[in-house]
């Protein structure tokens, strides 16, 4: 199938929308005509110039996670065909089609959930079933701190946290509204960072033991105040930088509370990490995802002729929950 096809891309004047090649899927690839894609803050970074990954430069086709009907299939692809409705992750979903590897494509849950309903499940079931569950090693009953909680991913992370079984789920958010929100979503205890006591506040919620997971998604300032609420033995999951990708460390501290400090990203695991990633998270999560367990709230939608504007709204950093694009 040839052709072209409407696409947000990258370009020295910002992100524009063009008229680009539709792609080819590959062997072991889905092609999707895409309905609806969600942005994430890889995005920012990407279309302000910078590289995620092999993503990144002028030409750039924007979005992480899309979802819509399948129009073609590589030869290599089995459990998926033409006309099924999917939702998953890839690269270039900002655009009318975009191609997926089969391992990162699940079948949409068949309980009436609208395209972009679908769309905000891929990245942030992966991602935080892998912090969490996989390198996080969260046990029942334990405590689960997620730093970042009212972003999409944070939300996210809250009701994985309580289905896989923590015992007490503390969100954290600088702004008064959004933190009123988490416990909508499994958070038991919220905390403001930019409390001079949050770390106290943590403490004192788990009778001075602190919590036995972290999943950082803000790093820089925070880091030292996070490892002060952080359980002996317990583990910190470093998952994004939103705070800032550098700041002083307490080594000190790090060792005596004998921390577990463990980064992750996507950038560089293989074709094959990525598959064994969303295999143990449908195992996990997929038959509660069909249930409807998991959701995200939908701030806002936009079309796709307004992706500058959707991309300034998430700078701005006042949404809850996932800004989607509608295609």
């Amino acid at each position: 199938m040839s052709g072209t096809m409407r696409a947000a891309v990258v370009t020295a004047d910002g992100v524009q929308l063009r008229e680009v090649p539709r792609p080819v899927p590959g062997p072991e690839e889905v092609l999707v005509r895409v309905r609806a894609a969600t942005l994430n803050r890889a995005d920012l970074g990407v279309a302000a110039g910078g590289a995620h990954g092999a993503m990144g430069g002028p030409g750039t086709i924007l979005g992480l996670d899309f979802a819509g009907e399948v129009v073609a299939v590589g030869p290599g692809v089995t459990g998926v065909k033409p006309g099924d409705r999917v939702t998953a992750s890839g690269a270039g979903g900002y655009a009318e089609y975009a191609v997926a590897d089969i391992g990162r494509v699940q079948q949409v849950p068949d309980r009436n959930l609208s395209w972009e309903e679908a769309a905000t499940l891929p990245v942030a079931l992966a991602t935080m079933h892998d912090a969490i569950v996989v390198n996080g090693r969260l046990a029942r009953g334990e405590s689960v701190m997620i730093l970042g909680a009212s972003s999409g991913v944070g939300i996210m992370g809250m009701q994985i946290a309580k289905f896989m079984g923590a015992g007490l789920v503390v969100g954290t958010s600088t702004d008064a509204t959004r933190r009123a929100r988490l416990k909508e979503f499994g958070a038991d205890i919220t905390v403001d960072t930019r409390d001079a006591d949050w770390a106290a506040q943590v403490l004192a919620a788990t009778d001075g033991k602190g919590v036995d997971l972290v999943v950082d998604q803000v790093s820089g300032p925070t880091i030292n105040a996070a490892m002060r609420c952080t359980a002996i033995l317990g583990r910190i999951v470093n998952v994004g930088r939103l705070g800032g990708a550098k700041g002083e460390f307490d080594f000190d501290l790090h060792a005596t509370r004998r921390i577990t400090y463990i980064g992750v990203t996507h950038r560089t695991r293989s074709r094959a990490e990525i598959r064994a990633e969303y295999e143990a998270m449908r195992r996990d999560l997929w038959a509660a995802v069909e249930e409807g367990r998991f959701a995200i709230p939908i701030d806002r939608v936009f079309p796709l002729e307004e992706v500058a504007q959707a991309l300034a709204h998430m700078k701005a950093n006042r949404h809850f929950g996932k800004i989607v694009l509608s295609v």
